[in-house]
């Protein structure tokens, strides 16, 4: 009897097609629009903790931890100002220091942020769990004005190796601030990361000093062009600031006392995080929000719910004659309430299922987009446990809301004959 209400339920809906699929359409979005918030929330938190890992501490001039996390791993914002060549030799001279790799950002390229640093920089950053940086084509920079960049530029731009390139002073567009006189070369190319890195230009870091030669107020000098490459070279380009260092310790033990000793350095104000602690204070700020998006989804997969019960309510004056008939060729009280809650959890289950798809679907489209434009990767937002917990959550509440329908018809259909004039 199970399967032939099954089939009646299933008739029965087909019958009601166009309620019964804007029933399924509102239950569809609600779950979509939950399951996106939710995939949202933990895929963006997981791409952002995969971006760095390896490094102990990060370091610059006192700005917020949140904010030197942001432009310094990120490239999100800017540095309020930098520290010093000498701040940086003493923190590479500690004794509790292992490897230092000094960064400088400011300037960049058709878009792309560019970054000034050394070569160690390819051997000591690390992303993920720990996955070191690897290039798909070239080599790492020798020269100062050779240039390695992100999988992403080189696939926008549609450049290889020994494309040359001119870099824009600043963060403006080109134009007027182009160090078109010190052109510089790719010779090598990343592999993809799903990060930052793969939107970033690197540069050494003397070639960073060398293009700004002519440069120090802020705008051209025209004297500038009268200096060859080999002057250029013939200086000393050793930077005078650096915008940020990320730091490896000897032993991780000493952690929280050399970031104490760092940020209490008495000759020049330094400011040094723990990447992880940073990045918990940053949740913790969008702490607030997250929530209020998971209340607000939630309210909407109720609201959704709440269409199922308005369908099944609606069409009970219409289904009087269909329930007093089946009472009247046998059909007991159970196999009324039965139909009414399949009916019920297959609308529930279709809706999620659909509504699952459709997230499926919309994320498979839209995260390489943002990956393309803020380089960062939104990994586990395919199926998962919470896509089946929320579908049997969403099923099992559109049968519960089906009882009282259930119940309603259930009653009619006892009081009902094969008389009632509808």
């Amino acid at each position: 009897m199970g399967v032939s209400i099954l089939g009646l339920a299933w008739h029965s809906l087909v019958n009601r097609r166009v309620s019964a699929l804007l029933t399924v359409l509102a239950v569809a979005l609600s779950v979509a629009l939950f399951l996106g918030v939710e995939k949202a929330r933990t895929a963006a938190r997981a791409g952002f903790d995969q971006t760095i890992s390896g490094t102990d501490l990060i370091v610059g001039a006192p700005s917020g931890q949140i904010n030197l996390l942001l432009y310094s791993v990120f490239r999100l914002g800017n540095a309020t100002s930098e520290i010093s060549w000498p701040a940086y030799q003493r923190l590479t001279a500690r004794d509790d220091v292992a490897w230092t790799v000094p960064i400088s950002l400011g300037d960049s390229h058709r878009g792309f942020r560019v970054m000034g640093t050394t070569s160690a920089y390819f051997d000591h950053y690390k992303y993920g769990r720990s996955k070191p940086l690897t290039f798909s084509e070239g080599r790492a920079f020798d020269d100062i004005f050779e240039a390695v960049i992100g999988a992403q530029l080189a696939r926008d731009l549609g450049y290889e190796i020994g494309t040359p390139m001119v870099l824009t002073h600043g963060l403006g567009t080109a134009g007027l601030s182009d160090h078109d006189n010190r052109p510089f070369r790719v010779v090598g190319i990343l592999a993809p990361t799903g990060t930052p890195v793969d939107q970033t230009l690197h540069v050494p870091l003397e070639g960073i000093t060398a293009m700004h030669v002519g440069w120090e107020t802020g705008t051209r000098n025209p004297l500038a062009d009268t200096l060859s490459e080999s002057v250029i070279r013939s200086f000393d380009l050793t930077p005078k600031t650096v915008t940020a260092v990320f730091v490896g310790l000897v032993q991780k033990g000493t952690l929280l006392r050399t970031r104490r000793a760092i940020n209490s350095d008495r000759q020049e104000p330094l400011l040094a995080i723990i990447p992880s602690q940073a990045l918990a204070e940053l949740w913790a700020v969008m702490g607030n929000a997250e929530r209020l998006l998971l209340a607000i989804s939630g309210f909407v997969v109720a609201v959704g719910l709440v269409s199922i019960l308005t369908s099944l309510l609606t069409s009970l004056n219409e289904r009087r004659r269909e329930m007093s008939i089946l009472r009247a060729t046998g059909a007991r009280p159970s196999h009324i309430l039965f139909l009414m809650l399949a009916e019920a959890g297959g609308l529930g289950l279709a809706g999620g299922l659909i509504g699952m798809g459709l997230i499926q679907l919309i994320f498979s489209l839209t995260a390489p987009l943002l990956t393309a434009s803020y380089g960062i990767a939104l990994p586990g937002t395919g199926l998962s446990i919470i896509d089946g917990a929320t579908l049997l959550t969403v099923t099992v509440a559109a049968i519960l809301i089906g009882v009282g329908p259930a119940l309603v018809a259930l009653r009619r259909s006892l009081a009902d004959g094969l008389s009632v004039k509808v």
